[in-house]
């Protein structure tokens, strides 16, 4: 390899690179590159099998946390490259780790506190779906279209960028709770699950800073280059900043919490804390937009981890 260790270059060996970040191995699937390339340079076999030099080498070089200039990139390898790592979480990786996660768990319907954890990774897989779907349907479909020139009238990059969210974290909501509520009886299984589970936390916030820190600001200097050749974009319908989920919540809102962790209706709750049921389904609404957490079981989870209730104070528990 380069004696340069600030970055990888065109003429370095690829199994150096492996050598160096085992996790570049990721980083070559989602390019479509195959194993068994003996001792070529990475510039030999992205041009063997298809794969854009530079693009490869900026990805391969933040992700090593090394020198990656985005302005080398070529989106449209770039895209390929999130939709295959898209499709490689949805259809490969969660689906294994629930496999995984009800061997390790009693989900038979005598653990409740395994219900619950399943219900909430379930409930996770959802959402991160739908932020990948949005991003495969919506967001790539618009650069696709810049790449030939044409912009939207209504769409920005930045609409998607002030509104785009880390989903990896939430894998460590997950990893907190099954250590802390989950009587383990020297399960190998959960351990494993458990590891299984940090890796692909990991993954996705790598992945979630690929395109933080190169696709956004690439597809931001291409829509520049799109408005100077003639076409005037229009002002940005820039969502409200994902800001107002860190607020911190109210004394209010965490009594509201605790009383949906218990299973109260809301008629229950507007008469325990003597307010109206719409004004319950107003602070509901909120909250869901705060956390990002839309289900009961979800809320009840996030009640247990921040320690808003004590879990022998849950219904049927």
């Amino acid at each position: 390899m380069s004696s340069d260790l600030t970055r990888y270059y065109p003429s370095d060996k690829m199994r150096s690179l492996i050598r160096d970040n085992s996790s570049l191995l990721m980083v070559m699937s989602r390019f479509g590159i195959s194993l068994g390339f003996g001792d070529k340079s990475v510039k030999e076999i992205c041009e063997a099998q298809g794969v854009d030099t530079a693009t490869f080498l900026v990805v391969a070089n933040f992700i090593s946390g090394k020198e990656a200039d985005y302005r080398a990139l070529s989106l449209a390898s770039l895209i390929e490259y999130l939709k295959r790592a898209h499709n490689y979480f949805l259809d490969y990786n969660l689906p294994s780790i629930r496999r995984r996660l009800i061997e390790a768990i009693d989900c038979s319907g005598a653990d409740d506190v395994a219900l619950l954890i399943l219900r909430f990774y379930d409930e996770y897989v959802t959402e991160v779906r739908r932020h990948m779907e949005y991003e495969n349907e919506e967001v790539f479909s618009y650069v696709e279209d810049l790449l030939k020139g044409r912009i939207s009238g209504t769409y920005t990059i930045r609409s998607f960028s002030d509104r785009h969210n880390n989903i990896g974290p939430k894998l460590n909501e997950l990893k907190d709770i099954i250590i802390s509520y989950y009587p383990e009886r020297s399960n190998d299984m959960l351990n494993s699950v458990l590891f299984d589970i940090i890796n692909c936390e990991q993954d996705l916030n790598s992945h979630c800073q690929v395109e933080d820190a190169l696709f956004v600001p690439a597809v931001e200097e291409l829509e520049q280059r799109v408005r100077e050749n003639g076409l005037t974009l229009p002002p940005a319908e820039v969502e409200a900043s994902d800001a107002a989920r860190a607020e911190v919540l109210s004394s209010r809102e965490k009594e509201i919490i605790v009383c949906i962790a218990k299973g109260m209706s809301n008629k229950e709750i507007a008469d325990s804390l003597n307010l109206s049921v719409h004004t319950i389904t107003t602070h509901r609404r909120n909250l869901s937009s705060k956390l990002q957490i839309h289900s009961p079981a979800g809320l009840t989870i996030y009640a247990i981890v921040n320690k808003l209730i004590d879990l022998r104070d849950i219904q049927g528990l």
